[in-house]
């Protein structure tokens, strides 16, 4: 595809508020029309991209370009951009008619330009008989309408849209999806519309942007995102998932659950570690007989209105599952997974590796702490090292002053039977802990690692 293609253009893009990284090396094209919506948890960074693109902060590193300009230090008013905020941010003062009309009057537009101008606008969003009524007597929806009609009225190639629907309620929020969609047909210009409601992004997208701590894990269509994940934290996030633990043992076969599956994937190797997913909707649940890969007794059984979801123990692993076909908790249930219902991920990581100092034959620097490690002889004393802790080898513990160092929880992935805990540790450096103990997202825990579970290797 060529340049020319693209109306938003982000390279290299990365911003910081003081030592905290807020967004790291962002890039993005965004196709003429295209709806793009970048996708993730509270924190991620992706509302501070919005900013950027729309103006309201500086880029720290990096250029934007709209429409095959730079505009990266380019003033908010001078960019071919309009924005919807979560709040709407209507004047309360004014009419329907004037909060619309508010833009087009700076620019000192004539009364005839302004009147039509307006009126296609209310005529876009389904608010044609609406133009002089209070704003405060609309509901959250047509409040949201009117905003949308107050942004594309200035004829913005770009519209972005800062979680639009967050303050409605669920059942308009879900009418409003719908209308936003057809709206953006009618329009043609490009929407980028920021959330946290993975729902909402499958329904709305056609390019799906997941982001976390300030970086992109994964760009592609609804399809590819959801059953193509990119990693463990794109496959958790968007959807229900079983995620495991596995070993890719040679093309077209991997073991988990103590059992070995066909699958399709091809050319990790073998004998190698991977992560493998499965939705829930994919794992068929029926009466034990022999057809059964694995079997299991329910644990839950939940009715969803389309479905039962079932929680299912096969020895010591709990899968999900949602079918159609009704089973009590104490069954005894055979469980079947097909080849290509199984997706299988590179590991991200098989340890952790942190940078270090020898300060000693049994005494290492790393994470901001001096930690006793069993004796070393790979290198001297005053050397950078590597440090490497297996995930189960490290503890957490809830009174902080317990532990070497503290930090904070960050990501919690259930692994079928164990949890795998992301921590930032307040050396800013993340932290990989397998546990079995609950823990709960931004718990702060103290961080104990045990001198014989320190592996120092020489760089």
């Amino acid at each position: 595809m060529q340049e020319e293609d693209f109306i938003i253009e982000i390279r290299n893009v990365s911003k910081f508020f003081g030592e905290k990284t807020a967004l790291e090396c962002i890039n993005l094209s965004v196709r003429k029309g295209e709806f793009v919506t970048i996708l993730g948890p509270s924190g991620c960074g992706k509302t501070t991209l919005l900013r950027l693109l729309a103006g309201f902060q500086t880029v720290s590193e990096g250029e934007i370009r709209i429409a095959g300009k730079e505009i990266t230090q380019t003033p908010p008013h001078k960019r071919p951009v309009n924005t919807v905020f979560q709040k709407y941010a209507l004047f309360p003062h004014l009419n329907v008619y004037d909060n619309i009309a508010f833009g087009l009057k700076l620019k000192k537009l004539s009364k005839a330009v302004i009147e039509r101008k307006v009126r296609a606008s209310l005529k876009m969003v389904g608010m044609t008989d609406y133009e002089f009524r209070d704003v405060d007597s609309l509901s959250g929806g047509q409040q949201q309408r009117v905003a949308i009609a107050r942004a594309i009225v200035n004829e913005p190639e770009v519209l972005l849209l800062d979680e639009p629907l967050a303050a409605l309620d669920l059942k308009m929020r879900k009418d409003m999806q719908m209308e936003l969609k057809e709206m953006h047909k009618r329009l043609g210009i490009t929407f980028v519309y920021v959330t946290h409601d993975q729902e909402e992004a499958l329904t709305l997208s056609d390019t799906i942007v997941v982001m976390s701590d300030g970086r992109i894990q994964q760009i592609g269509t609804p399809i590819d995102i959801y059953n193509e994940p990119a990693n463990s934290f794109v496959a958790d996030f968007i959807g229900e998932s079983n995620i495991l633990n596995g070993t890719m043992i040679k093309d077209n076969l991997v073991r988990f659950c103590d059992t070995d599956f066909e699958c399709v994937d091809r050319g990790f190797g073998e004998q190698t570690p991977v992560d493998v997913v499965i939705r829930p909707e994919d794992i068929y649940i029926f009466q034990q007989s022999d057809a059964a890969q694995l079997t299991g007794v329910v644990q839950s059984t939940i009715f969803k209105g389309v479905h039962y979801e079932m929680t299912v123990l096969c020895g010591d692993y709990e899968f999900l599952v949602q079918d159609y076909h009704h089973f009590e908790v104490g069954d005894t249930v055979g469980l079947l997974v097909k080849p290509m219902d199984i997706h299988i991920m590179h590991k991200e990581r098989v340890c952790n590796t942190f940078e270090g100092k020898l300060l000693d034959a049994e005494h290492v620097e790393f994470l901001g702490c001096t930690f006793a490690c069993m004796p070393v002889s790979c290198a001297q004393p005053g050397e950078k090292v590597s440090v490497e802790v297996d995930f189960n080898q490290i503890i957490l513990q809830d009174n902080e002053e317990d532990g070497a160092l503290t930090g904070e929880v960050r990501f919690i992935l259930y692994k079928g039977n164990h949890y795998h805990l992301t921590v930032l540790s307040d050396w800013d450096e993340l932290v990989y802990v397998d546990t079995n103990d609950v823990w709960d997202d931004g718990d702060r825990v103290g961080i104990t690692i045990p001198a014989e579970a320190i592996r120092v290797v020489k760089c």
